[in-house]
């Protein structure tokens, strides 16, 4: 995998933007056939929810996976979606202008644990989003919450994480 990047810094996907916390080839070395990752979704105002997503296929270039979303007591709520994703496509969903991220270490408590993470801080207009990217979990934020007029309006939480 190579960057984007004039530089070559694989963390920096385009001028303007700020490194992301893993490179593609990170996350696909984290990443196997039958990964599992359930994270509970809070929306201000909709029932909590859980969204499983599971790795079917992997191979060089991306992975396929399967996105189910359910109701707390694990009834389905909506056909599962499958997609196939490329290992540059998933790194760069952490890609965000440097002019309005900040990003700083911060040890967190998680339900798997307390954690070692890079927080992003990403400014949108009047609202912002925050990221927390345990450093040894290559992938997706553990923890993201939007806030918008100052409010937190969504949370989302990595709840439970395997490997086969």
């Amino acid at each position: 995998m190579t960057s984007r990047s004039e530089g070559g810094d694989p963390h920096v996907l385009a001028p303007g933007q700020a490194p992301t916390p893993f490179t593609a080839a990170e996350i696909r070395e984290r990443c196997a056939v039958g990964k599992t990752i359930r994270v509970l979704v809070e929306i201000e105002g909709e029932a909590p929810y859980h969204r499983v997503t599971t790795y079917v296929e992997c191979d060089d270039s991306g992975a396929t996976i399967r996105r189910s979303t359910l109701a707390l007591d694990h009834s389905p709520l909506a056909e599962p979606e499958i997609e196939h994703v490329t290992w540059l496509g998933l790194q760069s969903h952490a890609s965000f202008p440097a002019a309005d991220t900040t990003i700083e270490s911060e040890r967190i408590e998680t339900a798997l644990g307390e954690l070692d993470c890079l927080r992003y801080t990403v400014r949108e207009g009047e609202g912002e989003k925050v990221l927390w990217f345990a450093k040894d979990l290559p992938g997706m934020p553990v923890r993201f919450l939007t806030r918008a007029g100052g409010e937190v309006v969504m949370t989302v939480s990595v709840v439970e994480s395997s490997l086969p």
